[in-house]
């Protein structure tokens, strides 16, 4: 008879899953589930509901079910393929830093985007209000207000700000993602006290944070909220969107598509152009559609 589980860490040796009642179960996956590298890749991943068999003292998984959504980025290295990096989410929290290493809006930007190409909600919390005050973190989350966004800026070091970020994450699943050494550890242990995570520093000559997290882990702190930690990042590729349709993940854009006055508009210096009209009004941050313009750019080469 198969049971069901929550996967909650995919490792080289196996699969940890949390079981109907909540208990931790190893397991491995049947042969069949694998590719041709003998990996598991994409096939299982961290939130993926699973039915698993028992033979004798060991658990296999034997299918993994549909999921409802996935967060995926361009796989490191020269590979072009698709990293998925955990499913089934209700928001991907994405955790940044004023300083040590400071706010990057590109990396802000393309995660946003791939959110939205998942159709999954999108938290921006600025950490270290400490290193540059709440004021300057408040006009970071201001940049995002028109495509929708919700913002925090806390500190996590001290624990202020961080209970507003605790209730919006209650009765979810999250998906933490950010910079290595934006002090989303730290984040993460006050928000679900009693789970050690490692926690990196910043190397001071370079201003990166060290890598810390080798592996997506799903928590559960209390009943009802799941949150997920994942490795920290250097650098974001998107995933399952090019150049042609990049306006389509711009929240704040996608209003004011259709009525520009030429169906080709790039929406740069074309006459009749709508979404540069929004932009004139202040209905979109010039901020955002130069990161727009920029990013559209990228795609394009990496075509």
């Amino acid at each position: 008879m198969l049971a069901r589980a929550v996967v909650r860490r995919v490792d080289f040796g196996g699969v940890q899953l949390f079981g109907n009642s909540g208990e931790e179960i190893f397991a491995i996956a049947r042969g069949a589930l694998m590719g041709r590298s003998k990996s598991l890749g994409n096939v299982v991943v961290v939130g993926d509901v699973v039915e698993i068999s028992r033979e004798g003292e060991r658990h296999v998984i034997e299918r993994v079910e549909p999921r409802r959504n996935s967060f995926s980025r361009r796989a490191s290295g020269d590979r072009v393929e698709e990293q998925v990096v955990a499913a089934n989410l209700d928001q991907v929290v994405l955790v940044t830093s004023l300083r040590r290493p400071d706010f990057k809006h590109g990396l802000v930007d393309r995660v946003l985007a791939q959110a939205a190409v998942s159709g999954i909600a999108s938290v921006l919390v600025v950490n270290k209000t400490d290193l540059g005050g709440e004021e300057e973190a408040l006009g970071c989350i201001a940049d995002y207000a028109p495509a929708g966004v919700t913002g925090f800026a806390l500190c996590a070091k001290s624990g202020r700000g961080v209970p507003e970020l605790h209730e919006a994450c209650r009765g979810k699943r999250s998906l933490f993602v950010g910079h290595s050494g934006v002090g989303k550890s730290t984040l993460l242990e006050r928000v679900a006290p009693g789970h050690e995570l490692l926690a990196g520093d910043v190397n001071l000559k370079t201003g990166k944070g060290r890598h810390t997290t080798t592996a997506a882990l799903l928590l559960r702190p209390e009943p009802g909220m799941e949150l997920i930690d994942t490795p920290g990042v250097r650098s974001f590729g998107l995933w399952g969107v090019d150049e042609e349709v990049l306006e389509e993940f711009f929240p704040e854009i996608v209003p004011h598509l259709g009525g520009c006055k030429f169906g080709d508009c790039r929406h740069v210096s074309e006459p009749g152009c709508t979404v540069r009209g929004a932009l004139e009004r202040g209905e979109i941050t010039a901020r955002r559609w130069e990161s727009f313009v920029r990013l559209r750019e990228e795609l394009g080469e990496e075509r």
